[in-house]
């Protein structure tokens, strides 16, 4: 299993990573251990005899029914990816979390019937796992040992609260994902997230009021996750109006030349000083073939970076083209998991650099320019006689 950023690979479906979070495998025994008292207050309701249960350690039955429940998850949050997948969308990554599971989409689908309708699939699956975990409990009623029917039983039970819960229109849970796609069509893609946003915070804003109120931990973490994911999905998609309507060239920063393919590490690091740069491309006739770091360079004893060079420790270096809009240019750069792009010319030829901190300024630029005018057409509506 590969560690990524506080979580594990454990395997992948159509190339799409499937990982679970460290803060899962913390809760884990929490569930364990919650679950299994409620192993031993229904085994005592149904007058359930000591023999029947010999061999159950209540703690592993809990553990059990946890893993089962994240394995259910697991189906959710895979009705979501197929889907997404079928319409044409793109899934970067699949995340079992402590709260849950996510998808995260590196593009949606196109249509807001789709998206509708993929934000649907997801309580759909845990709502027919309910109802599988619900026909074997009958099935086994009368015939096996009582761990596994209840375990059956409490399976339906959690998918269907699992299926409900996440039909609540509480952006970004699949409820107001389903809000904001209906809503898409009449107020447009930033407006309606700004409402399902606002529904969103609202909710959580309930949840931790009954939180506190009834001293659940759960609730408090919940209503924390969708608060937080509520006001990020509003900022994401507020930066993709604004980045699809500008150029990769009205953000980077201009650069005609980078390290020399050829140049010593020692001259790779004295480029890097000078610019005052973590990372430049590497540069081969003027067109990028690479990128280098600082981390890089500093790897290499200062006895060998007067004759080693470039070429031997440079790394693959995603290109975009000038023309091309800032939000796929922005996909791009944190598909590729490298600290910046090589922007080229209309020959191929280094034009450019584009990290974060570019596009968080050409952003801010932006929305400036944006605000401005929106100010000088009120104040020209306002002074226009009547």
């Amino acid at each position: 299993m590969r560690e990524t950023r506080g979580a594990w690979k454990v395997g992948s479906l159509r190339g799409i990573p499937i990982r679970v979070h460290v803060s899962l495998l913390l809760v884990l025994p929490l569930l364990a251990y919650l679950f299994s008292g409620a192993f031993r207050r229904a085994a005592e309701v149904a007058n359930v005899p000591t023999a029947q249960l010999t061999g159950v350690v209540p703690v592993l039955w809990g553990l059990g029914v946890a893993v089962a429940l994240f394995v259910s998850i697991l189906v959710h949050e895979l009705a979501h990816t197929l889907f997404a997948l079928s319409r044409g969308g793109q899934v970067r990554s699949i995340t079992l979390m402590m709260v849950g599971g996510v998808s995260e989409l590196s593009e949606p689908p196109h249509k807001p019937r789709d998206e509708a309708l993929m934000a649907l699939v997801g309580p759909l699956a845990s709502l027919a796992l309910a109802g599988l975990f619900g026909l074997l409990a009958m099935a086994v009623a009368g015939m096996g040992p009582f761990h596994l029917q209840f375990a059956c039983f409490y399976l339906a039970g959690l998918n269907l609260f699992l299926g409900l819960f996440n039909l609540l229109p509480a952006f970004p849970m699949d409820g107001g994902r389903i809000l904001r796609a209906l809503l898409v069509g009449k107020l447009g893609a930033v407006r309606a997230t700004r409402v399902a946003a606002l529904v969103g915070r609202g909710f959580a804003v309930l949840f931790a009021v009954w939180g506190l109120v009834t001293l659940n931990p759960f609730l408090l973490v919940i209503a924390f996750f969708i608060f937080m994911g509520a006001e990020g999905e509003a900022r994401q998609a507020r930066m993709k109006a604004v980045l699809e309507r500008v150029k990769v060239a009205e953000l980077m920063t201009p650069r005609l030349a980078g390290v020399e393919l050829g140049a010593s590490l020692e001259q790779a690091l004295w480029d890097l000083r000078r610019e005052r740069r973590v990372a430049l491309p590497v540069t081969e006739a003027g067109r990028p073939v690479g990128w280098v770091g600082v981390e890089d360079v500093r790897g290499v004893p200062d006895a060998e970076r007067l004759s080693k060079t470039a070429r031997e420790v440079l790394r693959p270096l995603p290109v975009v083209s000038m023309d091309e809009n800032g939000w796929r240019a922005l996909q791009r750069l944190g598909d590729s998991a490298v600290p910046l792009l090589a922007v080229v010319d209309a020959d191929e030829r280094l034009a450019g650099t584009l990290d974060v901190d570019d596009v968080q300024r050409g952003m801010a630029l932006h929305q400036t320019r944006e605000e401005r005018a929106e100010r000088e057409a009120r104040r020209w509506r306002q002074e226009r006689p009547a």
